[in-house]
């Protein structure tokens, strides 16, 4: 999994920490899983689910393919989360909300149109990188313009798919501002302000 980022509890001792035994109104458990595709709605068909990631990124025949809705932009996500890795479906059974139900996993992917929405900003841009991938969702107003994820084995391979998706949309890195959902090192965040009027993390 690599290096845990500052300011984020390792594994072991994710399972002890008081904030771990607590009951919240709302829980999001994310996976930053690569493995997805946004199907535009009046397109989708559940028994084509499969189909329709394959055509985006390679599979395993025992990946489990799920989906969820997108209303806002007309769109399904389908996506796996067979990444591996067994920690997000601990937690997911672990922590319950005060309604006493479990919390469901979802992939970074689908935070990252809930998160666009909520940018007041006409260019709005929304990304996360973790691990070599760079996930990315970029809106103008209310319309959706680009929503993928890309190999970046490094923050520079990052920055620049990031900078060239803005060159292809002509979007303008100087009156825009970037939201992270992932940290960012001072050297990143710096690297970032040198291009961007603004750069939040959430």
């Amino acid at each position: 999994m690599g290096s845990v980022p500052e300011g984020w509890l390792p594994s072991d001792r994710l399972f002890t920490t008081v904030e771990m035994q607590r009951r919240y109104d709302r829980v999001e458990i994310s996976l930053l899983t690569p493995k997805v595709a946004l199907v535009p709605s009046q397109f989708f068909r559940p028994e084509e689910a499969r189909g329709a990631l394959e055509d985006v990124c390679v599979l395993r025949a025992s990946d489990s393919v799920e989906w969820i809705d997108v209303p806002w932009f007309a769109a399904t996500l389908v996506y796996s989360l067979s990444m591996d890795e067994s920690l997000s479906g601990a937690v997911s059974r672990m922590v319950y909300t005060t309604s006493g139900n479990n919390v469901k996993v979802l992939p970074e992917m689908y935070y990252l149109l809930v998160e666009v929405t909520r940018r007041r900003d006409y260019n709005k841009i929304v990304a996360s990188y973790m691990d070599g991938k760079l996930h990315l969702v970029i809106a103008q107003g209310r319309s959706l313009m680009l929503c993928n994820v890309y190999d970046a084995p490094d923050f520079t391979t990052a920055q620049y798919y990031l900078f060239l998706a803005m060159k292809k949309l002509q979007l303008n890195p100087e009156v825009s501002t970037v939201c992270m959902r992932t940290p960012l090192t001072r050297e990143q965040e710096m690297s970032l302000y040198r291009y961007f009027s603004s750069v939040e993390v959430v």
